[in-house]
């Protein structure tokens, strides 16, 4: 059966939709389009150049943490140095290895821009901080910017949609009006179900999205006690708010909900027996939605 996909955000959390997919391909289930938020959009990207869940188990599970974050030579020799060069470079890491190890992987199956993957196949989902909008690559990238979507790089987007505020360095891309700083399209929006609906929420074939966390009337309260806990709340609410409008209980029926607790989302040094405990969950969660899910 063919669907359309949407993967949240949620860093290394994501190696579940890794089982979440494997689940899915082995009913029959084969993702024509899918959109993607940060960790979202390296497995949206993948599986549309042609990767099986099998392939990508292999990957990640071979993975370290070396090939994904690079720290400057400054920072190895003087730690502390990171934290004072924070208020310039505007976060810890380049984002330069994994973007290089994204542009391999998918080169492996010819893809190197926008050009080489179906039309109107992916969608990746990242944050203008200087325009103050949400945009959508490759849609956004010739009216917004003047970038032929034709040329420019799929591992690039997602390194951009995949930069996490004060974690890895921002994007900057050069618009019409001049430079503009990009980061992780989960600062706006983490699951952008709205990308393959209209105006109307009508779709083009049944759509299936995995999430990163409980379902919605599960969502347990937060407690404000101190300014702490406020500012923690207002980013969260600010995150997630454009996203719950379109996430109503009845949409919810088409959701894999894959709640990951104990795992923080920079953990990138976690064990291979770690990675493959974390993509069972996903595999097991995709088992109980197929079981009640009603196309």
């Amino acid at each position: 059966m063919k669907v359309d996909g949407v993967f949240s955000g949620g860093g290394v959390k994501a190696l579940a939709f890794i089982g979440a997919t494997e689940e899915l391909e082995e009913k029959g289930y084969e993702f024509r389009r899918i959109a993607g938020t940060s960790a979202g959009a390296i497995l949206a990207s993948l599986k549309i150049a042609g990767y099986t869940a099998g392939e990508l188990r292999e990957k990640i599970t071979a993975l370290s943490f070396e090939q994904v974050v690079d720290k400057p030579i400054a920072d190895r020799l003087f730690p502390f140095m990171k934290w004072l060069l924070l208020y310039y470079r505007l976060g810890l890491y380049k984002g330069n290895l994994l973007e290089a190890t994204l542009e391999s992987w998918l080169e492996e199956k010819g893809v190197r821009t926008f050009a080489d993957v179906p039309p109107n196949s992916l969608k990746i989902i990242c944050s203008d901080l200087t325009n103050g909008r949400i945009i959508v690559i490759p849609d956004d990238l010739k009216k917004v910017y003047g970038i032929d979507p034709a040329t420019f790089s799929v591992a690039k987007a997602v390194r951009m949609s995949c930069s996490l505020p004060y974690f890895f360095i921002p994007v900057k891309l050069h618009g019409k009006k001049g430079k503009c700083v990009i980061v992780d399209g989960g600062v706006l929006s983490n699951f952008p179900i709205w990308v393959w609906e209209d105006k109307e929420g009508c779709r083009t074939r049944p759509i299936i999205g995995l999430k990163l966390s409980d379902p919605p009337n599960k969502l347990p309260e937060r407690k404000i006690q101190n300014a702490i806990q406020m500012f923690h709340a207002l980013f969260k609410t600010m995150q997630q708010a454009h996203d719950a409008r379109y996430i109503s209980l009845p949409k919810s029926k088409d959701i894999i909900f894959i709640p990951v607790k104990g795992i923080d989302t920079t953990d990138f040094s976690m064990s291979a027996i770690e990675k493959e405990e974390l993509m069972e969950v996903g595999r097991e969660h995709a088992k109980a939605f197929l079981a009640r899910w009603k196309k």
